[in-house]
């Protein structure tokens, strides 16, 4: 409870229970994206994005630019290397032979100065090695999950029926 003291804690804190309470089941996500945004004074926002989903991208940095930020974005893809360079199984080609760069995309954002990040759509890890190296607060607009329309929940949702394999465990 002491973290919810110092003075950036308590204001993104406050921030986000404004946010959740003055529209709560009203504004859609990149609506209360853009309102936590004002809350904590971000002008600079970011986009850390998968190559997979630049359309949305492109249309959220539309938006948020319509809005009155200023957008940088940095897709996956950047500062092109292959995947074997840095250790990883050359079987891992098979869906692409150039890495997913998020530290990169990390560091290009933080040399920007960006004051909030989103992520749209990294891949399961990839989002991790992102938040870990953002200097600027990150919120997640899009989560991957190409089965699901990138509506992972769904899984859950239908975890008595449709995907109940979910449920069995490995031994079963």
């Amino acid at each position: 409870m002491e973290c919810y003291n110092e003075d950036e804690n308590r204001k993104v804190t406050i921030a986000a229970a404004e946010v959740e309470y003055e529209n709560y089941c009203k504004h859609t996500r990149v609506e209360e994206i853009m309102d936590f945004a004002k809350k904590i004074n971000a002008k600079k926002i970011g986009i850390a994005t998968c190559v997979g989903l630049l359309k949305e991208s492109r249309i959220l940095a539309d938006i948020l630019r319509r809005h009155g930020f200023e957008v940088y974005g940095v897709s996956c893809k950047a500062g092109t290397q292959k995947k074997t360079s840095v250790g990883i199984p050359e079987c891992c080609e098979g869906v692409g032979v150039n890495m997913c760069n998020p530290i990169l995309q990390a560091k290009l954002l933080n040399k920007a100065k960006t004051d909030l990040n989103v992520v749209v759509g990294l891949c399961v890890g990839h989002d991790s090695l992102f938040y870990k190296y953002s200097e600027a607060l990150t919120t997640t607009a899009v989560t991957k999950d190409r089965v699901l329309g990138h509506n992972p929940v769904a899984a859950l949702y239908t975890a008595d029926s449709y995907y109940s394999k979910l449920k069995k465990s490995e031994k079963e």
